[in-house]
């Protein structure tokens, strides 16, 4: 007769793991000797090495008993039901390795690669990091809500970041995000991004600038993350409305705000009447922010930064 150890150590398991078979059922208890200890015999020993056996080709613990007490033909079905199983575990574990392999940064997290991709040539371009992480975000939230149109917003993407104009409005809004709400350089990029706006518009139709199938709250949602990410956002969007734009995630025309009012100095007021300097008016529409998916990038019309 074997004590628990010897039982266990015979059959290649542990204690723990024989006292675990026996609250499951699936080891009988053994009789105990005159001290209270278990005695276990042969039959038991095979029995034991038989659950092992089981267990380690992946049989769940609720199917061992099933198989130890089923005839050939049972048997011989309930392995290939069990085999089953595994090869699907087995292919949905190979995912998870791939995604796994995949994630070579934080962007590849949440998102698809051609998004990944965009955001790495962003910053290869030398996008601040503030502003790709606006793009990063933004995606993020896109991407889980509308994933069948990703490829498509990406598609536009690509097509709008290959123009060297919108890199040169990417990198002097980097700068502008370090400027106060009064910075007068924001009222410039206000007419840049506008006047690019409108352009894109002409081009290639309101749908280009605005097709974001996002219900309102949850463009108010990316246009508040966005914000945060980068404030001075805020300020621009607001004076976008002076230039016949709104919104960040959602672009639309509006009818200018203060369109109508007279200028309060004449050859000193931009077309909302915004001061930017002797003999210097505002254009409207002399700058674009466009997101392929529905948000931002834009241009600076001659040809790159200048702030």
């Amino acid at each position: 007769m074997l004590t628990i150890g010897e039982v266990a150590s015979y059959a290649g398991v542990t204690v723990r793991a024989v006292r675990h078979y026996h609250a499951k059922g699936l080891l009988p208890e053994p009789e105990r000797d005159r001290s209270g200890y278990r005695r276990y015999d042969a039959a038991a020993l095979v029995e034991l090495i038989r659950i092992r056996t089981l267990a380690e080709a992946g049989v769940p613990l609720a199917r061992v008993q099933e198989l130890l007490r089923a005839g050939g033909e049972e048997f011989a079905r309930a392995v290939a039901d069990i085999d089953r199983r595994l090869c699907a575990e087995i292919r949905e574990r190979q995912r998870h390795r791939e995604r796994i392999a995949g994630l070579t940064s934080g962007d590849s997290l949440a998102l698809p690669s051609e998004v990944v991709g965009l955001l790495d040539r962003l910053r290869a371009l030398g996008v601040d990091e503030r502003i790709v992480r606006v793009e990063r975000d933004g995606w993020i939230a896109l991407a889980a809500h509308c994933p069948a149109r990703v490829p498509e917003w990406a598609a536009r993407k690509r097509e709008q970041i290959a123009d060297p104009r919108l890199i040169g409005f990417f990198l002097t809004l980097g700068r502008a995000l370090d400027r106060t709400d009064d910075d007068p350089r924001l009222v410039e990029l206000a007419d840049e991004l506008a006047a690019h706006l409108t352009r894109m518009t002409e081009e290639q139709g309101e749908e280009y600038i605005g097709d974001v199938a996002v219900e309102p709250p949850f463009a108010r949602l990316m246009d508040a993350l966005a914000y945060d990410t980068a404030p001075p956002a805020r300020r621009l969007v607001e004076l976008l409305a002076n230039r016949g734009w709104t919104g960040w995630t959602r672009l639309q025309r509006v009818e200018p705000a203060g369109a109508r009012r007279p200028p309060t100095s004449p050859g000193e007021t931009g077309r909302a009447g915004e001061t930017v300097g002797p003999n210097r008016t505002s254009e409207a529409g002399r700058t674009g922010k466009t997101y392929g998916r529905g948000g931002t990038g834009g241009v600076d019309e001659r040809g790159g930064p200048d702030g």
